[in-house]
Order: C-alpha cells, then structure tokens, then sequence
C-alpha cells in the first residue's frame, strides 16, 4: 500500500511516502507558520522523489493533532481534498498517539504518559500500556496533576508537558516523526470522515467591540 502522510500540526510542515514500512521520500521543514504555503511544494517534491504521482496514493495519513489549530486545519483540510480528488482512503493519527509510538520503543515493557505543552498551565496527555494499548484517552491535563497521572498507571512521563512539570529531561524522542504517522497511518481502519483532535478550544477570542448585535 502506497501512504502519504501529512504533518502541519506543529512548526514541521511534514510530508512523507511510503510502500508499506518502506519510506520512499520525505520533506521536513520547521517553519513554525505558512503551513498552507509549503505544504503542496513539499508535496511535489516527495511525489518526484519517489517517482509516483498523486493517482499512485492509496491511502492519505494526516496529523489530527492535538496541537496549534490553524496547522491542524491546514492539514486536516489538505489530506481530506486530496483524498476526495484521488479517490483513496483518508485516516487521521493524533501527535499523542505518535508520541506513545515512539516513547513505547525507547521505553520497552514499560507504560508511558505522553504530553504536549498545551500552555494555560496545562498539557495534552495520554497513557499508553507496553503492548500500545491506550490506557488513558487524550486530554488537557494541569501541569500539576502530571505526576499523579504518571504514578497511577506506573508510566514513564515523557513530552514537553512533562518537561515543563519537571518529571523528565528534554529528548528527541519527544519529537512527532513523520514516519511514524506513515507507519500508524496503515494500522488505522477508514471511517467516518476524518476530523481535528483539538481537546479544547481556541485561545484565540472575538474582539466584542467588532461584534454587531443579533437582529
């Protein structure tokens, strides 16, 4: 199976393919804004790299976050157009469980809690059992309230939420590999249409002042 996947959650605008657990081609830049701007470039040049086109696409994997929400709206509504234009699959992986991913294997046999600085005092968790199984669904977590978290189900804490509440040092492992959405991409069964994972809503505010009233 021929999966493309997309990463515009964070600063990496992210693009991968692969056959199976084979990476053909990748493109990474961390350009923290613009998402929308180099994604399609990033795009062709994995497309090139590889030597496919857009019809080759079997499937389409795309970061559904937790993470900054006009990123994840780039990607969301990037991987869900081109899927509809090509006519393949389109399956959506959270940061959260990448991270669980990647912190499983570096931390063998044993269950981890995974973070993301949420900012507010909070992180957007999860807690993965040693076999992948999800123990603790995602969610926004006080900083505070981490190291129970992490006690309760005799984690490994792990991310920069964790980082932040002072139960880890900083790794690169705490970092969302565009691979690993590859890989995870093709263990995902297809559903309903894919969807942001934001966990909860926007700092962002309306000014009232611009506001006009209600009729």
């Amino acid at each position: 199976m021929i999966i493309l996947a997309l990463d515009t959650a964070s600063a990496d605008c992210a693009v991968a393919i692969a056959d199976g657990d084979v990476v053909l081609s990748r493109a990474v830049e961390t350009i923290g804004k613009g998402h929308a701007e180099r994604l399609m470039p990033l795009l062709d040049a994995c497309l090139h790299e590889a030597g496919i086109t857009l019809q080759d696409i079997d499937r389409i994997a795309v970061n559904i976050g937790p993470g900054s929400f006009t990123g994840i709206r780039v990607g969301v509504s990037a991987a869900r157009a081109l899927a509809l234009a090509i006519g393949c699959e389109c399956v959506g992986v959270s940061s959260l469980a990448v991270l669980g991913e990647q912190q499983l294997a570096a931390h063998p046999g044993r269950a981890v809690l995974v973070t993301i600085d949420a900012r507010r005092g909070e992180a957007f968790s999860a807690v993965y059992a040693s076999d992948g199984a999800i123990l603790l669904e995602p969610a926004a977590t006080a900083y505070e309230d981490l190291a129970a978290l992490a006690a309760r189900f005799d984690a490994v804490a792990t991310g920069s939420g964790a980082i932040i509440a002072g139960l880890c040092e900083a790794s690169t492992a705490d970092h969302v590999e565009i691979e690993t959405i590859a890989r995870l991409g093709l263990t995902v069964t297809p559903g309903a249409s894919v969807s942001p994972l934001y966990l909860r809503a926007a700092d962002a505010r309306p000014q009232a002042g611009f506001t006009l009233p209600r009729a």
